[in-house]
């Protein structure tokens, strides 16, 4: 499989959600009940670590995952990065990369108070 690839572009010191909803090169919806989803946030070398993506199953049977950047991330991201989204298979263990992408934030200038 190769990965797709999907740009984003999230507000500096705001969460930032992406909804997911994982398919076959042929278009049918993978059963998530069997996989590990996991996704981070690298500088381009690989060097730098941003941050991981929490994973929120919306819908297992369906494929549909929530992947979050948290406020706390995306204030320390630089002007790009990159990410990238990997299924791991329960049972084999086979790893694949499933989607990719550059990150480039925007500035976001509402800086909320600490609660």
């Amino acid at each position: 499989m190769n990965p797709g690839t999907y740009n984003i572009r999230p507000q500096r010191r705001a969460d930032f959600q992406l909804n997911l909803t994982f398919k076959t090169s042929e278009g049918d919806v993978i059963d998530l009940a069997n996989y590990t989803v996991l996704a981070q946030v690298w500088d381009k070398c690989r060097t730098t670590k941003y941050g991981d993506f929490s994973v929120d199953t919306a819908d297992e049977e369906e494929g549909n995952v929530v992947l979050t950047l948290g406020y706390e991330i995306t204030e320390v991201l630089p002007d790009e990065a990159y990410y990238d989204v990997m299924l791991i298979s329960e049972i084999d263990g086979l790893r694949q990369y499933y989607l990719e992408g550059i990150v480039r934030p925007s500035q976001g200038y509402t800086e909320p108070e600490e609660v």
